[in-house]
């Protein structure tokens, strides 16, 4: 009756995995020698994973992320000019992210800048921190319906409150004055407060060419560009290397 009431009590605080875990682990025979601090420890330890868990599926969710990449699955063995696996190493400490420092990814395209990219938000999010990916296309269309319908000081609000937003192919084509402004705007309000990567097959010395108005440029730049670290890579799509492998594989698996 006691153990009853106390089920219900815990499903009541919404407690629920800790309501579980004392059904469960009350009827273990390798926890009847336990002390009751080391059994209360258990079943708690148990709801704060749990919930911890949920956070991080939630953060996840909201991260958006186009792929589910790892820091641990990045290809080093690639011949791939500036991936330095120490570097990258020591990125996955995430100081950066604590010093509100940017990354720019820039590479040709298929070298693997968005699969980097959302592998480091994938760790931001597992250590925590909230993390958000976009494509600047869906970004910039985005802003522009926030602008018609009145919405845009609260989309920008929401933008700068990600500890790491991810903009994916920065750079294909060249920005409007309005565009330019949009993300003027964005990288103002996440200035030395959070930290934002941006990928780009652009080299960063024609960024102003992209960004076209030499003022809104140069405060872009200096924002983006300046306490920022570089990842520059050149070599084979990593795309064309996938494909290969899994032509190969699929040959060894017909013989």
């Amino acid at each position: 009756m006691i153990l009853e009431e106390t089920m219900n009590q815990l499903s009541h605080m919404r407690l629920h995995a800790m309501a579980k875990a004392l059904d469960e682990r009350l009827s273990r025979s390798d926890h009847k020698d336990l002390s009751h601090q080391a059994f209360v420890g258990l079943i708690v330890q148990d709801e704060w994973i749990d919930k911890e868990n949920k956070k991080l599926n939630r953060r996840l969710k909201n991260a958006k992320f186009k792929i589910q990449a790892c820091l641990a699955e990045i290809d080093y063995t690639q011949k791939r000019q500036g991936l330095q696996k120490s570097k990258i190493m020591d990125l996955s400490t995430l100081k950066w992210i604590q010093c509100h420092q940017n990354i720019l990814l820039v590479g040709p395209t298929g070298i693997g800048k968005s699969f980097i990219a959302q592998a480091f938000g994938h760790r931001a999010c597992e250590q925590g921190h909230t993390s958000h990916y976009v494509r600047l296309t869906k970004l910039l269309n985005d802003l522009f319906l926030a602008k018609a319908d009145g919405s845009y000081n609260n989309f920008l609000y929401k933008l700068s409150k990600y500890d790491v937003l991810i903009i994916d192919d920065w750079g294909i084509a060249k920005l409007k004055n309005e565009e330019a402004q949009y993300l003027l705007d964005i990288i103002e309000d996440r200035y030395e407060i959070k930290s934002t990567i941006i990928t780009t097959q652009l080299p960063i010395k024609h960024w102003h060419e992209f960004i076209m108005d030499d003022t809104v440029a140069d405060a872009i730049c200096d924002r983006l560009v300046h306490n920022s670290i570089k990842i520059e890579m050149k070599g084979p799509s990593m795309r064309e290397v996938m494909s290969q492998k899994k032509q190969s594989k699929k040959e060894k698996n017909l013989d």
